[in-house]
């Protein structure tokens, strides 16, 4: 089943692969990096809904009709905003430096994804909260979650064996769904507290093989 509202980047629509060339001129994609960092400090300054594309543009530097062909909407850049954003994680993991990427013991992996994708999460998460709750279930049916869900499974498969890894996994990523964080920040609980939580409870399942 595909989900027809909510922003969702690419990522969640399929998974690109890393590196794929992309035939942007320089220009473009300078403007294009540009209208998306504006939207980025917008977005966060004052809330996804209450910006426009005529202050994105604004803020960027580049005319109003150079940000509605490119994007159309402002939904349409909140998604290429999540999809670059999730692309640059995805490239971490695969190729970047460890912990996040290659090299590392599982467990330390592990502990580097939660607090790579808690940061992610925490600069967009009304950007998450629409597109993993454009129609129920739809969190579990993107294809962002199957694959932080993969890549946190073969973590856990070579760190634990003995370990039912595709459950764990569910386990390890239920704490990161986009409502929950969000409430939990109207509660009062700030980030750092958050990270917390979450490498201990994930230390308990995967024992850092330092300590």
């Amino acid at each position: 089943m595909s989900d027809s509202t909510g922003p969702r980047s690419a990522l969640q629509r399929s998974l690109p692969v890393v590196g794929e060339p992309r035939p942007e001129r320089a220009d473009a994609r300078r403007n294009r990096l540009r209208v998306l960092e504006a939207a980025e400090r917008l977005f966060t300054e004052r809330g996804v809904k209450n910006v426009s594309l005529d202050a994105i543009a604004a803020e960027a530097g580049v005319g109003k009709g150079t940000v509605f062909r490119r994007f159309g909407d402002r939904a349409g850049l909140a998604v290429a905003l999540l999809d670059e954003r999730e692309q640059e994680l995805q490239a971490k993991i695969i190729s970047g430096p460890p912990p996040l990427g290659p090299g590392a013991p599982p467990a330390v992996r592990v502990m580097a994804f939660l607090d790579a994708y808690l940061d992610l999460l925490d600069r967009h998460v009304a950007l998450f909260m629409d597109s993993e709750n454009a129609s129920d279930g739809a969190r579990y049916r993107i294809g962002s979650y199957h694959l932080w869900h993969r890549h946190l499974s073969h973590l856990i498969e070579a760190a634990r064996p003995e370990l039912d890894a595709d459950y764990t996994a569910h386990v390890l990523l239920a704490p990161l769904a986009a409502d929950l964080h969000n409430a939990l920040r109207e509660q009062g609980y700030d980030l750092t507290r958050m990270k917390a939580g979450l490498r201990a409870a994930a230390t308990n399942l995967l024992p850092d093989p330092k300590a």
